[in-house]
């Protein structure tokens, strides 16, 4: 270890650590009280906070949030451990709810900046520490004051040099990012704007007709609980499809037995050409079937099998397009989890046009999408290399060798 420096337990060098309350909410009045959505980026989004009523639950003073608290988040899968530090006092009495952890400094010990990078030191290890399984994963107080060490100079004088230095390099490396992301949803927005320009044609110059007439089936997945298996064939869920995408992850399916896939009806087995389209939920997103691959799916899932003077590249970017979802969104149903019912989906309005203008369409769309993907994989390297320089200058900072 660096001459200076000392390495202590996180619940050694703090003065509180603990969770937030559990809110008796209000639309208007009350106290501020802060959950996971308003921790992440390294930064605390007050607009996203909520209300609590603090004449039916009294908020003690320690679990007000103070000027140099870092914030943790201590359950969820996705949201674990990501920490973000107050470096202004609120300015109005706030807390955090009890998916949230207040870790606060021993006064005098730390610059209070240098606290906070501290912790974005370790935050991966921390979303690492979650216990228990599925989505209910907890972060325990005894598990952050124990498992966790931190190493710090004693200087403050070396703690201040340290933050000036990070604090230059990561608002740098915050602009960049800014335009990567910038440039990256421009990229998208193009495409979009594209898509949209190519169907706004393709419905003023063609007959109208439903999606059903376009197809020789338009069919959903089993709605029985398949059995599953230890091999044999994926099942895939509406979760194992990625809608920036729009393909099927099939890393993490669970698999059925073939008998029980042999057995399914022809139109219930996914073919090269085939459509699939999510129905519930993130209704809206189609996936071309572009390979041969045995596979079987979901209710939640919709199968749409082009007629022979469909394209199937087509159909994909007709489903794709904002005047299908439209449809989709006003047909959509239920309270938890809308649905696009294979009625609604049958019966959407779309254009019908001759194979060659399809074939053209689909043509431009197809080099323009590649051209997205391309840029889209350049500006995502970009946003992962500002990622790696924050980590690595972080490795540096409390190394000792910044």
């Amino acid at each position: 270890m660096k001459a200076g420096w000392q390495t202590n337990k996180l619940g050694e060098v703090c003065s509180f650590l603990n969770r937030g309350i559990s809110p008796k909410y209000l639309e208007e009045g009350g106290i501020c009280v802060l959950n996971q959505k308003c921790v992440r980026d390294h930064a605390v989004n007050f607009f996203l906070a909520r209300r609590h009523d603090n004449t039916a639950k009294r908020v003690s003073s320690d679990r007000l949030v103070q000027a140099g608290d870092v914030l943790i988040n201590s359950t969820g899968t996705g949201t674990l451990g990501r920490v973000a530090q107050v470096r202004k006092a609120p300015i109005e009495p706030t807390t955090v709810d009890s998916h949230v952890t207040i870790a606060r400094p021993l006064p005098g010990k730390f610059f209070s900046e240098f606290f906070g990078y501290m912790l974005i030191f370790i935050e991966e290890a921390i979303k690492k520490a979650g216990e228990g399984c599925g989505g209910q994963t907890e972060l325990a107080r005894a598990v952050l004051a124990e498992k966790f060490s931190v190493t710090y100079p004693s200087s403050h004088s070396e703690q201040h040099r340290i933050v000036a230095l990070l604090d230059e390099a990561f608002n740098g490396i915050a602009t960049a990012r800014a335009n990567a992301e910038k440039n990256l949803h421009n990229a998208r927005a193009v495409f979009e704007s594209h898509l949209q320009s190519v169907f706004t044609e393709a419905w003023q110059a063609g007959e109208l007709v439903t999606l059903a007439e376009l197809a020789t089936d338009i069919t959903d997945g089993d709605h029985m609980p398949p059995p599953k298996a230890p091999s044999g064939v994926p099942f895939i869920t509406i979760g194992n499809v990625m809608k920036d995408v729009r393909k099927i992850d099939f890393s993490n399916t669970f698999m059925v037995p073939k008998e029980y896939f042999d057995g399914l009806k022809p139109n219930k087995k996914p073919r090269i050409g085939d459509v699939l389209y999510t129905v519930t939920g993130s209704f809206g997103i189609p996936v071309l079937i572009d390979e041969q691959r045995d596979f079987c799916f979901q209710r939640h899932i919709g199968l749409v099998r082009p007629k022979a003077d469909v394209s199937s590249e087509w159909l994909f970017y007709l489903l794709m397009s904002p005047q299908v979802f439209q449809q989709a969104n006003v047909g959509a149903t239920g309270t938890a989890q809308k649905t696009v019912s294979l009625k609604v989906l049958r019966g959407f309005k779309v254009p019908r046009i001759p194979l060659i203008m399809q074939k053209a369409a689909t043509s431009t769309l197809n080099n323009l999408a590649n051209e997205t993907q391309r840029l889209e994989s350049l500006y995502q390297r970009k946003l992962a290399a500002l990622d790696a320089l924050k980590q690595s200058l972080l490795h540096q900072a409390f190394s000792g060798a910044l």
